[in-house]
């Protein structure tokens, strides 16, 4: 009988993946038209990751910038840059390290996309931080590998958790014992996911004196994107992976035809395609939209969009759900181990922005996140910004980085003169 109902179920779950994938090639082929955002990806000119990011964005700008590999324990190569100083500083007088760390379809140029007087990164530098830059593992910057190759299947077999796992903890490590000093952490969206899992790490807290995450992701289930909520209710995830679409890349043809595909005008209007995936932004230069599509958006993996879905559907701040099975031989328990908010450290200072018109990081779910946490968090709340506007808002310099620096120096002893 127990053979019969796994053999069932085993034809069951064919029929299933048969399905899913006769789903996607119909919704592929169905005809939908181009919106002007999939035009703009089609026609973008996005630039080769020879030379680096030092080379492509820092040095003609006139910083100092050096490039750094680290690989992780399961074997990535993964590029991240130092800037000791700002244009016009000396390289014996560096202040603390501050680790930035982007989103998801990001990369490290996230932080220096805008002009220097607006852009993070840059800021920093001129403001005497000794910044340093992360980039995980399948965006343009860190495509190595010791044993794999992009084209390969296992090469993209990760979420966020291991983001959290193997990449902060070797690029934190890294800084760690370079700097010899405890690093300021700043994170966007998954850099604030991969920050709040990797902070239950006493391995990694260790190394972090205080952490500042701009829209702070741990809980998805009152996200109201339009484009992700409809992507979600078509389990478009469970259909990549069933037709074997492992990475996931806006610039490839693939990629470009799925957001078509989703941007049916007749069911979701993707004119305006950065506010149907993160909400209304209130100071987004969409004058520059070609030149960031130069640099963005980056890839990732199926896995890791699943997961994020997971999250979605399930309400849950867990590890990767590998279903019942796949659980009991990774975690020995039926479900995904949750990840303790409340096993973060009371002694880790903690600072968050966050904005009132986020439709990814929102703000019950932000609400639920401070709850849970053992400290209480500075907290800085603006209501008409969105979830780009906090890296790329050309107001953000005085409306977000001011206070984001008082709040690091603070931790430092250091008086705040910007």
């Amino acid at each position: 009988m127990a053979a019969e109902m796994v053999g069932l179920g085993g034809a069951l779950a064919a029929a299933q993946h048969q399905l899913l994938f006769l789903l996607l090639l119909c919704f592929l082929a169905g005809g939908a038209r181009a919106s002007p955002a999939t035009d703009a990806l089609r026609h973008a000119s996005p630039r080769a990751a020879a030379g680096g990011l030092c080379q492509q964005l820092l040095l003609p700008q006139g910083y100092p910038c050096t490039e750094h590999t680290v690989q992780t324990d399961d074997g990535f190569l993964l590029s991240i840059q130092h800037i000791q100083h700002g244009k016009n500083g000396v390289a014996d007088n560096a202040g603390p390290p501050v680790f930035l760390q982007h989103g998801l379809f990001q990369g490290g140029d996230t932080w220096f996309i805008n002009s220097n007087e607006q852009s993070l990164g840059y800021i920093l530098a001129d403001n005497g931080f000794d910044v340093w830059i992360g980039n995980v593992r399948g965006t343009h910057w860190s495509k190595g590998h010791s044993t794999l190759s992009v084209h390969d299947k296992l090469f993209w077999d990760w979420s966020w958790q291991d983001l959290a796992e193997y990449d902060l903890l070797a690029m934190l490590s890294y800084v760690y014992t370079v700097s010899q000093s405890k690093i300021l952490y700043v994170g966007h969206s998954q850099g604030t996911i991969m920050g709040l899992a990797a902070f239950t790490n006493p391995k990694i807290v260790k190394m972090i004196s205080s952490a500042a995450l701009l829209c702070p992701i741990s809980y998805l289930d009152h996200i109201s994107a339009s484009f992700v909520l409809r992507a979600v209710a078509m389990h478009l995830d469970q259909m990549l992976i069933t037709m074997g679409i492992h990475q996931l890349n806006f610039w490839s043809e693939m990629g470009v035809q799925i957001l078509d595909a989703l941007c049916d005008a007749e069911r979701l209007d993707c004119n305006e395609m950065l506010s149907s995936i993160t909400g209304q932004n209130c100071c987004f230069n969409s004058s520059r939209i070609d030149y960031y599509l130069e640099y963005e958006p980056h890839p990732s993996s199926t896995k890791n969009l699943r997961h994020l879905f997971q999250m979605i559907r399930k309400g849950t701040f867990a590890k990767y759900d590998y279903g019942w099975v796949g659980n009991l031989a990774r975690y020995g328990q039926l479900h995904p181990p949750p990840f303790h908010l409340s096993s973060i450290p009371e002694s880790l200072p903690l600072w968050m922005g966050y904005g009132g018109l986020d439709a990814l990081a929102d703000v019950t779910d932000v609400e639920r996140t401070i709850k849970q946490l053992r400290s209480t968090p500075e907290l800085l709340y603006i209501g008409d910004y969105g979830h780009i506007d906090f890296i790329m808002s050309v107001r953000a310099k005085d409306d977000v980085y001011v206070d984001l620096m008082r709040f690091l120096r603070a931790q430092q002893g250091l008086h705040s003169s910007y």
